[in-house]
C-alpha cells in the first residue's frame, strides 16, 4: 500500500489508459479481437525487423535473445498477456531461423540449441507473467487511490514520525492544503492538532490495539478550528514491524456546535423550569467531599453564586432545632451507602425560616466513589399552607363543637341546674339550722360540704364546656378512651332523656390509653351520639336504642362503637357519607362527619360505617395504644 501513497497521479497516468483500454476489452469483445489481431500482426512485423537487423549486424543468438527478450517485456507492458504468449512464441521462430545453424531455416543442426531455445520460451513467458502482475497490481492501485479520492473523508497516511505520505481529495477540500503542500510535512505541526489526550498515550494505544480514535481539534490554512472525529490505524509489513498509520477522519464541527447549543438550551430550559418550581439540584461526592449546587440550589439557601459550596455552608444556615437531625441524616447516609429523603428548615440571615425538602439517590458505590445527585425543594409556601389549613380546620371544628353547644343547650342547663339547684337547698337548709335554738352546726357544716361539693360539680361542667367551645389547636396527651366516653355521656344525658331513647354503655375495663386530644375526641363522640339520637327520631316500627361501647380488636387497637336503631344509611349515600358539605339532614351543614374523619385520621386511626343486619347503623372509630404510638 504504501508505495502506491507515495506515488502520484502523474506517475500513473499511462497506467491509467491502460486500465480504461482493458474495461473497454470487456464491454466490447469484437474490438478486443481485432486490436488484438492487429496487435500481433504488429509485433510479429517488429520482431521480424529486429532480427533481420541483428542478422545484418552479425550478432549471435546470445545477443540477439537478450535483445528480443527487451522487445517482448516492452510488447508487454502495452499489449494483452494472450499477445505477448504470441510474440514469445514469435520471437523464439525468429531466433531460431536468424541465428540457429543452418540459419535462414527453421531447422536445428545442433542438439545443444534446443536448451538455449527452451531457455529464452521459458524466461520470456516468466518475465510476460511478472509484467502481467505488475499491470494488475498498478490497476489495483490506481483503483484504489481513485477511490480514496472520491470519499469526503480525509484519508492520510503517515510514517511514524508523523511526516505526510498520502493526502487525499477529501484532505485537500477539507484542510486547505494541495497534495504537493502537504506531503512531506508533518502532520500535527501542519493541522496545529489539538488532541483529547496526550500524544504519547494515543501513540501508546495505536501501537498497542493497533487503532485509536477520538475528538481532535485541526486547524485549516486559513486559520479556522475544526473539531474531527478521527480513526487511526496501524499499517505493518510482513514481520509486524510498524510501518505507517493510515488516518481517517470526518467533520462533526457542525454536530457538535448543535450539541453545545442543545446543551446550552436544555441548561436554560433546566434552570428556568428549576426557578419556576423553587426545586434545586446538587451532588455529593461523599469520599471527597465535593459538592455542586445547580443556580437555582444557591437561589434557595441565599448564597452567592461564586461561594464553594459545603456542607458546613449549609450547617450555617441550619435551624438550631434540626442541626442534630441533619447530621444524622448525612452521617446514615455516607455510612450505610443509602438513598436519603428528609426535611429540615433554615433561619436566614433576616430571621425568616424556610422548609426544605430534601431527596437524594446513590449515582456510584465504588471504592473512592460514592456519589450522591439529589434534589432539593422548597416548601415553604406549602408548609404556611398546611399551617394556615390546620388553622382553619381548627376553626371549623371549633364552631361545629359551638354549634353542637346551642343543640345540646337544654341538657347544659339541666346539668349546670342540678348542682345549683343542689347548692340553693343546702343554703337554705343551712340558714334553718342556724335559726334553730340550739343552732346544729353539725348539720350546718354537712350542708356547706354539700354546698361545696355542688359547687366544684357545676365548676367543671362549665370547664368541659369551655374546653369545647374555645379556640385551641388542642395538645395530644395519654388519655383513657372510657373518661372521654362518661364526659359525653354527662352532656348528652339530657338530650338522650328529652327524645326518650334508650341509652346502653358497655365500656371494657383496663383499656390500654391512647395518644389524642381529649376535647377532639369528645367531639367525634358527641357527633356521632347526636346522629344516632337524630336518625331514630320518628321511628316507631321497633325498639329503639342507642349503644356506646369500648374494647379492643383483635390485632390490639382501641375500638370505639356507637349503634343506633334508626333507618340505617342509603347505600347511594355511603361512599360520599364523609365528604365535607354533604348532609342527609334538611338543614345541616354537612361538616360532622367530615371533621370526625379528619380528627381520628389524625389520631392515626380509622372509622367506618356500616348498616345494622335488624335496623340502623353502626359507627366504628379505631385507634392505636399509646404503646403502638411510641413504637
Amino acid at each position: 500500500m504504501i508505495p502506491l501513497f507515495q506515488a502520484s497521479h502523474r506517475d500513473h497516468r499511462w497506467w491509467e489508459a491502460w486500465a480504461r483500454w482493458m474495461r473497454a476489452d470487456l464491454a466490447h469483445p469484437s474490438d478486443f479481437l481485432r486490436r488484438l489481431a492487429l496487435g500481433w500482426a504488429g509485433g510479429t512485423i517488429a520482431l521480424g525487423v529486429i532480427g533481420l537487423v541483428c542478422y545484418k549486424l552479425g550478432l549471435d543468438a546470445v545477443a540477439a535473445e537478450s535483445i528480443f527478450l527487451i522487445a517482448i517485456v516492452l510488447i508487454s507492458l502495452v499489449g494483452s498477456f494472450t499477445m505477448s504468449i504470441g510474440l514469445c512464441i514469435v520471437a523464439v521462430l525468429y531466433i531460431d531461423f536468424f541465428f540457429i545453424k543452418p540459419t535462414l531455416t527453421f531447422d536445428i543442426q545442433y542438439k545443444q540449441d534446443i536448451p538455449a531455445l527452451l531457455t529464452f520460451s521459458i524466461a520470456s513467458l516468466a518475465i510476460t507473467g511478472l509484467v502481467r502482475h505488475v499491470r494488475m497490481l498498478g490497476e489495483t492501485q490506481i483503483e484504489q487511490a481513485r477511490l480514496l479520492d472520491l470519499t469526503h473523508d480525509t484519508v492520510i497516511v503517515r510514517d511514524m514520525d508523523g511526516v505526510i505520505l498520502f493526502w487525499n481529495f477529501g484532505a485537500e477540500e477539507m484542510y486547505g492544503w494541495r497534495k504537493r503542500e502537504a506531503i512531506g510535512k508533518i502532520i500535527h505541526t501542519l493541522l496545529k492538532t489539538r488532541f483529547p489526550v496526550s500524544l504519547d498515550d494515543a501513540t501508546d494505544t495505536l501501537l498497542r490495539t493497533g487503532r485509536w480514535e477520538g475528538e481532535l481539534i485541526h486547524t485549516r490554512c486559513d486559520g479556522t478550528e475544526l473539531v474531527i472525529a478521527s480513526r487511526w490505524s496501524l499499517q505493518r509489513n510482513g514481520n509486524g514491524r510498524a510501518l505507517a498509520t493510515l488516518e481517517t477522519g470526518n467533520d462533526v464541527t457542525a454536530r457538535k456546535q448543535a450539541e453545545q447549543a442543545l446543551r446550552r438550551s436544555q441548561a436554560t430550559y433546566l434552570a428556568e423550569a428549576q426557578r419556576l418550581s423553587r426545586t434545586g439540584s446538587f451532588g455529593w461526592n461523599v469520599w471527597s467531599g465535593e459538592v455542586v449546587w445547580s443556580e437555582q440550589t444557591f437561589r434557595i439557601f441565599e448564597f452567592d453564586p461564586h461561594v464553594v459550596p459545603t456542607l458546613e455552608l449549609v450547617l450555617q444556615r441550619v435551624h438550631p432545632e434540626d442541626v442534630e437531625r441533619f447530621r444524622n441524616t448525612i452521617g446514615d447516609a455516607s455510612t450505610h451507602k443509602q438513598d436519603f429523603d428528609f426535611e429540615f428548615r433554615l433561619v436566614l440571615p433576616d430571621g425568616a425560616i424556610k422548609y426544605l425538602h430534601v431527596v437524594a439517590h446513590v449515582m456510584k458505590d465504588e471504592p473512592e466513589r460514592l456519589h450522591y445527585a439529589g434534589a432539593v425543594m422548597d416548601v415553604t409556601e406549602a408548609r404556611q399552607a398546611e399551617q394556615q389549613l390546620h388553622h382553619a380546620q381548627s376553626e371549623l371544628a371549633r364552631v361545629t363543637r359551638v354549634t353542637t353547644l346551642g343543640e345540646l343547650s337544654a341538657s347544659i342547663a339541666h346539668e349546670v341546674g342540678q348542682p345549683l339547684a343542689a347548692i340553693v337547698t343546702s343554703g337554705e337548709a343551712c340558714l334553718r339550722w342556724l335559726e334553730r335554738q340550739p343552732p346544729e352546726p353539725d348539720e350546718v357544716r354537712a350542708g356547706v360540704m354539700r354546698m361545696v361539693g355542688e359547687g366544684r360539680r357545676a365548676t367543671e361542667i362549665v370547664r368541659r364546656i369551655r374546653t369545647l367551645a374555645r379556640k385551641d389547636t388542642g395538645q395530644k396527651v395519654p388519655l383513657g378512651l372510657n373518661d372521654v366516653v362518661n364526659d359525653v355521656i354527662s352532656l348528652t344525658q339530657r338530650e338522650v332523656l328529652s327524645h326518650q331513647v334508650p341509652l346502653r354503655v358497655r365500656l371494657a375495663p383496663l383499656l390500654p390509653p391512647v395518644l389524642g386530644d381529649r376535647v377532639q375526641l369528645q367531639q367525634v363522640l358527641i357527633n356521632l351520639v347526636m346522629n344516632g339520637i337524630q336518625a331514630m327520631d320518628g321511628v316507631t316500627g321497633w325498639a329503639r336504642e342507642l349503644s356506646i361501647e369500648t374494647g379492643l380488636t383483635p390485632d390490639g387497637n382501641v375500638r370505639l362503637t356507637v349503634r343506633d336503631c334508626g333507618t340505617g344509611i342509603d347505600p347511594h349515600h355511603a361512599e360520599r357519607l364523609f365528604d365535607a358539605f354533604f348532609s342527609t339532614k334538611p338543614h345541616g351543614m354537612g361538616m360532622g362527619l367530615s371533621i370526625c374523619r379528619s380528627i381520628i385520621d389524625s389520631h392515626g386511626g380509622k372509622i367506618k360505617v356500616f348498616n345494622n343486619e335488624a335496623h340502623g347503623a353502626t359507627f366504628q372509630c379505631v385507634l392505636p395504644p399509646l404503646a403502638k404510638e411510641a413504637a
